[in-house]
């Protein structure tokens, strides 16, 4: 599954965040992290590849059937939307942006996708939503 795939409108309802252990058999030198949303009643998890610790990217994105997100809340109508590139910067980053507050609520992917340092992205900035607007 790839970010621009859910490009467009949608409810999110849970956002959780995680580490995924490394393996003895992994190349990655430290912990991963995820991010896993809800949106339309579907949990997509994405998964950091965090390279050699100075570089890191997302490595994957899955979807599965459900809500298995703890951290869960009313819907709120976010619109995704493909972050667009820097003067200096490639970004492989989709942004979720609440539809009442125009503020981003999540992001999730890679920055400087062009540079020697990469980053992986995975924010989710709660403040942001409409339920927590005046809290």
């Amino acid at each position: 599954m790839e970010l621009q795939d859910l490009v467009g409108l949608h409810e999110l309802t849970g956002v959780d965040r995680g580490n995924i252990q490394r393996s003895e058999d992994s190349y990655w030198t430290r912990d991963a992290k995820s991010l896993q949303f809800t949106l339309d009643g579907k949990t997509y998890t994405a998964i950091e590849d965090p390279n050699d610790g100075y570089r890191s990217m997302m490595n994957s994105l899955t979807m599965t059937e459900g809500e298995h997100t703890t951290n869960r809340f009313p819907p709120q109508r976010v619109m995704a939307a493909m972050r667009k590139d820097g003067d200096f910067s490639k970004n492989k980053v989709l942004d979720l942006i609440d539809t009442q507050t125009g503020m981003v609520v999540l992001s999730v992917g890679t920055e400087n996708t062009n540079d020697y340092y990469p980053c992986c992205i995975m924010q989710f900035n709660p403040e942001n939503m409409n339920i927590n607007k005046g809290k």
